[in-house]
């Protein structure tokens, strides 16, 4: 018969591990996101040599700009992942967000006004979607997939599938546009939202009941914890996140199109799972998510710059998305396993 360590003694036999024994689990519960760390730094390198403007300023600030939206929206699927969750209706909801305020400023409406207003649709898809995956036990894969379809098709009915400018005189315009002592008002924006969620998922309660959720809801809800809510809080944040980054696409291309965001969320979900964040829940790594953007923004911009065909880009984010899955679902348990 094989005996269980109390609390006391499992803590007594953590705390005799040496510091190379610490360090050992540590590296390898978080390996993939070291992982991806390492391949950040080769293509940083690669693109450095081959591609003369790649390390310039103005085309490292061009980069941040470009993937701000990208790492935003990342961070919040983060947290609706390790709840074992999906969120496909992001890319739509970009088209549609930016879309309506584009519209809503061209009818002369408040650009304050139109902005609160495009922030709390985002709530409104990320509570129907919450609501039907938490509250009704949907799958939601199906679930955001049917969002997605509605959101984009809302996009096409506002706009007709014609693009909307936004003036230049509307303040909006600085979050797309703007810089604050040099940097792209997008890329402050970014980090902040990468620096709040990593500090929201490591260091409170909620990021615990998330962790929780994915790994193990039932004991999670026999603790106290409404379960449904915390499932129903994770969509509304990928909602508002998307609504955001919709607002900064359309404002950076001072317009607003039922186009924008077309793969948005494979982007994101490959960003996300590259960055180490299990697909089967449990497990996350804001720190990993906001890694793989930047691998995936620098892949992106590195391409360009050495005139290989945009078409190539999206073969290979598809590509890393596959080897991401791989490596996530077949070496993930194997790893965390062996860091016990």
């Amino acid at each position: 018969m094989i005996e269980s360590l109390s609390p006391a003694e499992a803590t007594g036999a953590t705390a005799t591990r040496s510091p190379r024994e610490h360090l050992r689990a540590w590296v390898l519960s978080n390996v993939l996101t070291i992982a991806v760390g390492i391949v950040l730094f080769v293509l940083l390198a690669f693109f450095a040599f081959t591609a003369e403007s790649f390390l310039t300023l103005p085309n490292v600030f061009n980069m941040l700009r470009q993937i701000a939206p990208t790492l935003i929206v990342a961070v919040t699927m983060t947290f609706v992942i390790t709840t074992s969750g999906i969120d496909l209706s992001v890319g739509s909801n970009v088209a549609l967000s930016g879309s309506l305020l584009a519209i809503m400023i061209h009818a002369g409406w408040n650009p304050t006004l139109a902005l609160v207003l495009v922030l709390l649709l985002g709530v409104a898809i990320g509570t129907v979607n919450g609501w039907f995956s938490s509250y009704q036990g949907l799958p939601p894969f199906i679930v955001t997939l049917a969002t997605l379809s509605v959101v984009r098709g809302a996009a096409l009915l506002i706009t007709q599938g014609y693009s909307t400018p936004i003036s230049s005189d509307a303040w909006v315009i600085v979050l797309g546009q703007g810089r604050i002592a040099g940097v792209p008002v997008p890329a402050i924006i970014a980090v902040v939202v990468a620096v709040v969620g990593g500090l929201v998922f490591t260091q409170t309660p909620f990021g615990r009941y998330v962790v929780g959720l994915g790994s193990n809801a039932e004991s999670l809800r026999r603790t106290g914890v409404n379960t449904k809510l915390v499932g129903m809080v994770v969509f509304i944040m990928s909602g508002v996140a998307a609504s955001a980054a919709g607002v900064l696409v359309a404002t950076r291309l001072a317009s607003g199109s039922s186009n924008a965001g077309v793969g948005f969320e494979l982007e994101v979900i490959t960003a996300v799972v590259l960055g180490g964040t299990s697909l089967l829940g449990g497990r996350g790594s804001v720190v990993g998510t906001t890694l793989g953007a930047l691998v995936l923004g620098v892949i992106a911009n590195g391409l360009v710059l050495l005139h290989v065909s945009p078409f190539y880009v999206q073969i290979v984010q598809g590509s890393i998305l596959l080897l991401a899955i791989f490596l996530n679902t077949r070496l993930f348990s194997r790893f965390s396993t062996v860091a016990r």
